[in-house]
């Protein structure tokens, strides 16, 4: 009888902490957020820090922006970001790929048009690369 309870204590799976799949999809949740508010802070440093080289936008207008020219448009002011709230943040894990859907009402002035609140639905490939996570696309829409 004690064999059977030691076999059967050894065989039943015990309870995990937090497993690496939940750590990973809250750290790209947080990394998205901090990616918002480094656009309405120009930290064009943290900005830096979070895309790939070769990230790429895709604004709803079709244009797209290498990592370099869409940090300058921040930084000079082309694209202008006041406030963002996130009304839904999607994340799907694939190995060292993941993908995120943001849908946020952002308030921001670009291309010298005027101050406006978008409702943006704004999807993100990344990659960890040396433990971090990298946004490495993003195409922009409305919802």
């Amino acid at each position: 009888m004690l064999t059977l309870l030691i076999l059967l204590t050894l065989l039943t799976p015990t309870p995990q902490p937090m497993t690496q799949h939940t750590d990973d999809t809250h750290q790209i949740e947080q990394l998205y957020k901090r990616m918002c508010q480094a656009m309405i802070d120009k930290d064009t440093a943290a900005l830096n820090a979070m895309h790939a080289d070769n990230f790429v936008l895709e604004h709803m207008t079709g244009m797209q922006q290498t990592k370099q020219q869409y940090i300058n448009a921040i930084a000079d002011g082309t694209l202008n970001y006041y406030h963002a709230e996130h009304d839904n943040i999607a994340v799907a894990l694939d190995g060292d790929r993941a993908t995120l859907t943001g849908r946020s009402r952002v308030t921001a002035a670009v291309f010298g048009g005027g101050r406006h609140t978008w409702r943006l639905r704004l999807q993100f490939t990344l990659l960890r690369q040396d433990g971090q996570w990298l946004f490495t696309h993003s195409k922009a829409s409305t919802y």
